[in-house]
């Protein structure tokens, strides 16, 4: 399943400001325009329980909307359901199994590219929710199987179970975790990506240089190019699995995240937002 260095975040173009620009059909074209090709989704990027599945429904208008050359590879996730605005869990494999089919009707597809286990459920053995997955893969619903804000112990269990082709945790310049966990060295060396999740510290992260780190500002200063972009290009040069999945709600914004690809930063300067994140 190869993916682009740089995938999407679609879970803004559902919510808070992304939703009131209304630019889901101009960002995802952007983004595929620009040679990215994983969008990444989940039945559970909703506002409330009233319209679960409205990220993938958007994201399937706007891939029929769509007209031009770029593909993509559609991840989505199942296990996280919705009472009201909260979040909760259900990992049961009944539940799993049929959140999976009604992924399925809103992205208008007879196969999920990537289906992931959005969060393992405390109330579910973890066996029994990947289970469903592999199920899922062998009755052709699914073609391959992912795991998100797993650690290393669960990769390891659930590879028992069925092949696992990526791992979609948290992963930014204040949120390190996976580099001292295991986690990215982990899908480096099973040759997966690692898609890192809010890259850039969250939907809600401002323009300033992301996480507050002042190596990144100044390193942007002296590119002349966006924080954001180098805090990208930071994430990137870590490993060859990491894989930024930044959220976009305007073209331009995912169009500078893509223009991470080509922004090289020297071995000093690599040294000097990592030294300021211990």
């Amino acid at each position: 399943m190869p993916v682009t260095r740089i995938g999407l975040g679609c879970m803004p173009l559902s919510l808070g400001r992304g939703r009131e620009r209304g630019l889901a059909n101009e960002t995802i074209a952007a983004a595929l325009d620009a040679g990215v090709n994983l969008l990444d989704t989940a039945d559970a990027y909703a506002l409330d329980d009233s319209e679960f599945g409205h990220n993938e429904r958007l994201v399937a208008s706007a891939l029929r909307a769509y007209d031009g050359d770029g593909g993509a590879i559609v991840a989505t996730k199942g296990g996280h359901t919705r009472r009201g605005r909260a979040w909760e869990l259900n990992g049961r494999p009944e539940y799993l199994k049929r959140a999976c089919e009604s992924s399925l009707r809103a992205l208008g597809v007879d196969a999920i590219e990537l289906y992931q286990l959005h969060r393992p459920d405390p109330d579910t053995p973890y066996a029994e929710s990947v289970g469903a997955l592999r199920d899922l893969r062998d009755a052709g619903k699914i073609r391959h199987v992912g795991l998100s804000n797993a650690n290393v112990a669960q990769l390891e269990e659930a590879e028992r179970i069925v092949p696992i082709a990526a791992i979609q945790n948290e992963l930014s310049p204040r949120y390190t975790a996976p580099l001292v966990n295991g986690e990215v060295d982990a899908c480096a060396a099973r040759g997966i990506p690692f898609l890192a999740w809010s890259p850039l510290g969250g939907i809600d992260a401002a323009a300033e240089a992301p996480g507050g780190v002042g190596a990144i500002r100044a390193t942007a200063d002296e590119h002349a190019v966006s924080p954001q972009q180098v805090t990208l290009a930071w994430l990137l040069s870590l490993s060859e699995a990491i894989v930024p999945i930044p959220g976009a709600s305007r073209p331009e914004t995912i169009r500078d995240s893509v223009a991470a690809l080509d922004l090289e930063l020297g071995a000093d300067e690599r040294a000097r937002i990592r030294a300021e994140l211990v």
